[in-house]
C-alpha cells in the first residue's frame, strides 16, 4: 500500500514571495532531481490548469499528466497525475506575523493508485518502499533548493 509522503521546510521569506516562486510549476525542474521538464497547455497556471511532465529516474525516463486541482494564491497549489492518481501539493503557512513561511510538499496517495503505476514500481522502480525512501529524499531537496532560490531573491 502506498504511502502519503510529507517534507516541510522554513524559509526566510513572506508568503507572498515563496508563492510567487512555487506557483509557477514550470520551475520544477530546478527544483526536484526526478523532473526534467513541466509543459503547462492552454497558458497561465491556474486551476483546471492541464500539464505534462517529464521524469527521469537514472536510466527511467517517462511522462506524467496532471491537472491543477486547487490554486489559492498565497495558500496552495495542488496538481493530480493521471496515471497513478496521486496528487502532488505545495502548501504554505505564515510564520512571525508573515515574516516567514513554512512551505510543505505533499504526496496524497489517500484514495491508492493505479495497477499500472503499482506493477511499475514492484518491476522498474526497486519497490515502493526503495521508491518512496527516494521520493522523499527528492523532497527534501527540491524544498532546499525553493529555499535558496528564494532567500537568494
Amino acid at each position: 500500500m502506498p504511502t502519503n509522503l510529507e517534507v516541510s521546510i522554513e524559509i526566510n521569506a513572506a508568503p507572498e514571495k515563496v508563492w510567487a516562486t512555487v506557483s509557477d510549476l514550470t520551475q520544477m525542474p530546478k527544483w526536484s532531481p526526478q523532473t526534467r521538464k513541466v509543459i503547462v497547455r492552454g497558458g497561465q497556471l491556474g486551476k483546471g490548469s492541464k500539464m505534462v511532465n517529464v521524469n527521469k529516474l537514472g536510466w527511467r525516463v517517462w511522462p506524467t499528466q496532471s491537472m491543477v486541482t486547487v490554486f489559492e494564491p498565497g495558500r496552495t497549489i495542488a496538481w493530480r497525475v493521471k496515471e497513478n492518481h496521486a496528487t502532488w501539493s505545495f502548501d504554505l503557512e505564515p510564520l512571525d506575523d508573515g515574516a516567514r513561511t513554512k512551505l510543505v510538499e505533499r504526496r496524497d496517495v489517500s484514495g491508492g493508485t493505479t495497477a499500472v503505476s503499482k506493477q511499475l514500481i514492484d518491476k522498474v522502480m526497486g519497490g515502493e518502499e526503495s521508491f518512496e525512501k527516494g521520493l522523499t529524499s527528492g523532497m527534501r531537496q527540491t524544498l532546499q533548493r525553493i529555499r535558496s532560490q528564494v532567500e537568494s531573491a
